[in-house]
C-alpha cells in the first residue's frame, strides 16, 4: 500500500516547520492589504465563514460549495512568497531528493502512463506537451523518455526549481504562464498537477491555457477535491488546508470554472491513494478524535490491516478521494 511517509519523510518533515513559519509570515505582513474577491469557481459573491487556518480566513461558496480564501493575499504577495520561499528551497533540496526514487515510481510514472493512454483514448495529437508548475522536473523527464510528444516544455516560475529542471535537461520558462507569450505556437496538450487551488485567479489560468492550446486539444488538471475524504472529514486540521491552497475547489465546482471559459469536460476522477492514511495518521497523532466515530474507527484503526486498503479503492473509485483529475477539451 502507497504511504504517506513514502514521499514525505517524517524526519526531513521535522525541519520543516520553522521554516514554513517564516513563509508564511512572508505572507501575513501583508494581511492588511488582501483584497476580498468572489468565488473562484462561479463568481458568486455568496458566501459564508468556515475556518481560519495560519491566520488566513477560507469561506465556502453557498452557490457551489468551492472553498477559498476570502480576503487573498495579491498576485504580486503570491509572485514574491514563491520566489522567496524557504519551504520551496528545502524541498527542493531535502524532500524532493530523499523521496525522488519513490515519487518516480508511485506516482510521475503512472501519471505519464496516464497521460499518454487519455491521449490515445481521445484521439490527440502529440505533438507538443506543456506542464505548468514543473517543479522538480520528474514528469518532464520522464515523459520525454517515453517519446511520444516531439516537444516537452515546463513552466515554473520558482527559480531553484527552475535551475533543477534545466539541470535535468528540460526546456522551463522561469515565469508564470499568465506572463508568456507563444506568439502563434499552439500546444496539444497542457497539463498542471497540484497548481491551480496556488493561484490568485484561476480563471484567468484556464483562460490562458484554452488560448495556448490548438483546436481538439486537452488540459489535464488534478488538485485536492474540498468534498473528498480527507478534506471533509478533518476539515482546516487537513495538510491540504493551508496558507498556500487559497483554491479548494469540489468536482462540480471545477467543472463549473473549465465550462465557463469554454473548454468541455470529458473525464472526471478521483485518483487519489491517501486519504485513509492521512486521517488514520491524524487520529494517531492525537490530531483528530474519533471515539465518539465508531465507524471511523473501525475501518481506520481496528480493522486497518484488514479493511484500510479497501475503503481507500472505494472512495477513489467513486469520486470521494480528496484528490481529483479533470480532462478538458477545447472544442
Amino acid at each position: 500500500m502507497f504511504k504517506e511517509a513514502d514521499i514525505r519523510p517524517k524526519e526531513l518533515l521535522a525541519g520543516q516547520a520553522a521554516i514554513l513559519a517564516d513563509d508564511i509570515n512572508l505572507l501575513l505582513k501583508y494581511k492588511n492589504d488582501f483584497i476580498s474577491v468572489a468565488c473562484p469557481a462561479c463568481c458568486s459573491t455568496n458566501s459564508d465563514r468556515i475556518y481560519e487556518k495560519y491566520g488566513i480566513q477560507f469561506v465556502i461558496c453557498r452557490e457551489c460549495e468551492t472553498v477559498y480564501a476570502n480576503p487573498r493575499p495579491r498576485p504580486e504577495h503570491l509572485e514574491e512568497y514563491y520566489k522567496y520561499s524557504k519551504n520551496y528551497a528545502y524541498w527542493n533540496k531535502y524532500i524532493f531528493p530523499a523521496s525522488e526514487a519513490t515519487r518516480r515510481e508511485k506516482i510521475f510514472k503512472p501519471r505519464v502512463q496516464k497521460v499518454i493512454d487519455i491521449c490515445h483514448r481521445f484521439n490527440v495529437s502529440t505533438d507538443t506537451i506543456l506542464e505548468v508548475g514543473t517543479g522538480f522536473g520528474i514528469f518532464c523527464e520522464e515523459i520525454k523518455k517515453t517519446g511520444v510528444f516531439r516537444r516537452v516544455l515546463g513552466v515554473e516560475p520558482t527559480p531553484d526549481l527552475a535551475e533543477t529542471c534545466r539541470h535535468r535537461g528540460i526546456e522551463v520558462i522561469e515565469k508564470p504562464i499568465e506572463q508568456i507569450d507563444f506568439g502563434n505556437s499552439r500546444i496539444d496538450v497542457i497539463v498542471n498537477f497540484e497548481v491551480i487551488e496556488h493561484l490568485f485567479s484561476p480563471k484567468e489560468f484556464v483562460l490562458k491555457c484554452y488560448e495556448f492550446l490548438v483546436e481538439g486539444g486537452i488540459f489535464i488538471l488534478t488538485c485536492p477535491n474540498v468534498k473528498g475524504f480527507d478534506i471533509a472529514t478533518l476539515g482546516n486540521i487537513s495538510s491540504s488546508v493551508d496558507n498556500e491552497h487559497i483554491n479548494l475547489f469540489n468536482i462540480h465546482s471545477l467543472t463549473i470554472l473549465l465550462e465557463s471559459c469554454g473548454f468541455e469536460v470529458i473525464e472526471r476522477q478521483t485518483p487519489g491513494q491517501l486519504d485513509a492514511e492521512l486521517v488514520r495518521n491524524k487520529i494517531i497523532s492525537g490530531e483528530f478524535d474519533v471515539n465518539n466515530q465508531p465507524f471511523l474507527k473501525q475501518i481506520l484503526m481496528d480493522e486497518w490491516e484488514s479493511k484500510g486498503e479497501a475503503f481507500q479503492k472505494f472512495l477513489s473509485e467513486n469520486q470521494l478521494s480528496s484528490n481529483m483529475l479533470l480532462v478538458a477539451r477545447k472544442p
